[in-house]
């Protein structure tokens, strides 16, 4: 993975922080909106919109595409387009019930490796301090390298390529504010590191099952507001 400076505000002295590679990227957001109904049953995307909106090749946005339709999210079509495939609440449930597991089991391992959580820990305070004026992109970067942190830590480069295939960035649907999404995820995130750094594998565990249930409460909300 590509390693990143995330600047927060003037003075941030966090290290440098991976991030995921384009294609990973690409896919989650529109994952994303796809499980948020931001996207529309039926719905066509261009390969070549796309790219172009995000200022990048059509490369990663393909490969990206392919990912999706092999998850049944998009049905591949001639001309590079993809049609949006409807998806309803068992789908829903069905990725986050996925990510539950092995989101748990990532931070379990961790957490019996001994991860050291002072990167993610001074990163985390840092996101903090500019609440209310956090910006999304911010928000977004910062959410990305919490979870892959831990999915490192864990040590399991399969469990970590299965995680990364399910990821979808913040869940929050569109019932709830950026604000409120960004104060209760960063509580979560500041009692899954206190658990970590103290050694408490199942209550790690079971702070990310808190974590990842909001996120599946927020999407199914969205989805029942279509």
């Amino acid at each position: 993975m590509r390693r990143l400076r995330l600047k927060l505000a003037p003075g941030s002295h966090v290290e440098s922080i991976d991030i995921m590679p384009m294609r990973v990227r690409i896919a989650a957001q529109l994952r994303n909106a796809i499980l948020a109904g931001e996207f529309k049953e039926g719905q066509s995307l261009s390969l070549t919109d796309i790219s172009t909106q995000l200022g990048i090749s059509r490369t990663p946005v393909r490969e990206a595409f392919q990912t999706l339709a092999a998850e049944g999210f998009i049905e591949l079509r001639m001309n590079k387009h993809a049609l949006v495939r409807g998806i309803g609440i068992k789908f829903i449930q069905d990725h986050y019930k996925m990510r539950l597991l092995l989101e748990g089991e990532a931070v379990y391992c961790a957490t019996l490796n001994k991860m050291d959580t002072s990167e993610i820990a001074t990163l985390t305070g840092e996101v903090k301090s500019q609440l209310p004026d956090l910006s999304s992109e911010a928000f977004v970067y910062y959410n990305q390298c919490f979870h892959v942190a831990i999915w490192e830590a864990a040590d399991n480069r399969l469990l970590e390529s299965y995680l990364m295939g399910l990821w979808n960035g913040p869940s929050k649907g569109k019932t709830v504010s950026n604000i409120d999404h960004y104060i209760h995820s960063i509580r979560e995130h500041e009692q899954i590191i206190t658990a970590i750094a103290e050694g408490r594998g199942e209550d790690a565990r079971l702070c990310m099952h808190n974590h990842v249930s909001r996120g599946l409460e927020n999407m199914l909300k969205s989805y029942q507001l279509l």
